[in-house]
């Protein structure tokens, strides 16, 4: 139907899913919890091996970086040995460095562990979306809304399970997640059969030839200034907020369900009625507005403002989402290893790039140029959008098919 938005089709329940979509999810729900899980102990971290908030920021930075590199890989590998063995390898991998982490004596050690983390957490992540995608019963919109629901779920709970932990210890949060990641490894060995793997082998560079396609190169692009928005929220401001592990925790707490509800209940229903591309320049936007607020605001607006970014957060990463797997003619999980190659590492370089222009210069000016990166990402969508628009009505039909054809699980 000519007008209607083509990221918003075929929709479906979220609930009546397969026992392998339900494990992968909850799988997911962990893994993304690793990611905030330190954001609440950051301070305790920096405490307790003797480190400034930069040193302590490489923890993300060593994560992501490995994390974007890896995704040149996750296809190779999964391509090879299948979705659950690659699943299984990845929880594994999270398991071992995750309680490394709790062991580390030194913040170099620290760093270095997280590194090895991040190598599993993209394996496993990566793989998990392709499995739910293939598997989600509804189609594609359904399995995007049940994989960005852990991941919200995930945003939200790491920073409480951090703070209750690490209000003991700064090493206890690292413990846990290896506990309960080793439980996801249990269900995926119990619920996600051997799937066939795929009729072709994907070769190192296809991620890389993907994104020679304008319409994923332009939401890599987009994404990829986003995130070092993003990431500064997430990986700087507690620093700069300055409170308890536990008050810390319930801040990022209901950052993340804000950011769990507008990606999942509200985030389609502005896309049906103002359409995919509006919704999300218009988040970017107000997302830069309340980084500008949160930086030069009271310590009780850089609070508020920090939980209010969570949803537009949750929209942004709703919306990239879908358009990453919507634009390409490329297999979905190339597609979306080529983009998350390019979104993560300014998820690296945000950490690290904040801290520094503080040193340089003070306080607010990391949050204008997070402002300012938003407002980037917002410009590049908006320049695109015809041709955004255009690429994924041509390719709906070609990736309905897909949708009915099982990628990695039955």
């Amino acid at each position: 139907m000519q007008g209607e938005d083509p990221f918003d089709q075929g929709a479906g329940s979220i609930l009546r899913q397969p026992k392998a979509v339900w494990a992968t999810a909850g799988a997911s729900v962990v893994a993304f919890m690793g990611i905030g899980l330190v954001d609440p102990i950051l301070p305790s971290i920096a405490k307790g091996l003797e480190a400034t908030p930069s040193q302590v920021s490489l923890l993300f930075t060593s994560y992501f970086l490995i994390t974007a590199v890896a995704m040149l890989v996750t296809g190779f590998v999964s391509s090879r040995i299948g979705g659950r063995k690659t699943l299984l390898a990845g929880l594994a991998l999270v398991v071992v460095f995750a309680a490394l982490s709790g062991t580390s004596s030194s913040v170099g050690e620290l760093v270095g562990f997280r590194a090895g983390w991040g190598l599993g957490n993209a394996l496993f992540v990566s793989t998990a979306l392709a499995v739910i995608v293939g598997a989600a019963a509804g189609g594609s919109s359904a399995a995007i809304l049940l994989y960005e629901s852990a991941l919200g779920l995930g945003m939200a709970c790491g920073p409480l399970v951090g703070a209750l932990l690490g209000d003991a210890s700064w090493r206890y949060p690292f413990f846990g997640t290896a506990a309960l990641m080793a439980i996801g490894f249990l269900c995926i060995t119990a619920f996600l059969k051997e799937q066939p793997r795929p009729a072709r082998k994907t070769s190192l560079l296809d991620p890389i030839k993907a994104l020679g396609h304008g319409g994923l190169a332009s939401v890599a692009t987009s994404a990829f200034f986003y995130n070092y928005s993003f990431f500064t929220i997430l990986a700087f401001t507690p620093f700069v907020l300055n409170m308890t592990p536990y008050k810390s925790g319930a801040v990022f707490f209901a950052w993340g369900l804000l950011l769990a509800v507008f990606s999942v209940l509200v985030a389609p229903r502005l896309q049906e009625r103002f359409g995919s591309l509006k919704v999300l320049g218009a988040s970017l936007v107000l997302l830069a507005v309340d980084l500008l607020v949160l930086g030069y605001g009271d310590h009780t607006t850089a609070i508020v403002c920090t939980i209010v970014s969570g949803a537009f957060i949750g929209m942004n990463n709703t919306v990239y989402t879908e358009l990453a797997l919507g634009v390409s003619d490329a297999p979905r999980p190339v597609a979306s290893a080529g983009y998350n190659f390019v979104r993560w590492f300014a998820a690296a370089a945000a950490p690290y790039l904040a801290p520094k222009i503080e040193e340089w210069s003070n306080i607010h000016i990391p949050f204008v140029v997070a402002a300012v990166t938003a407002v980037a990402g917002a410009i590049v969508v908006w320049i695109r959008r015809s041709a955004l628009t255009h690429e994924a009505a041509e390719l709906e039909p070609k990736h309905a098919t897909e949708d009915s054809v099982t990628v990695f699980a039955d």
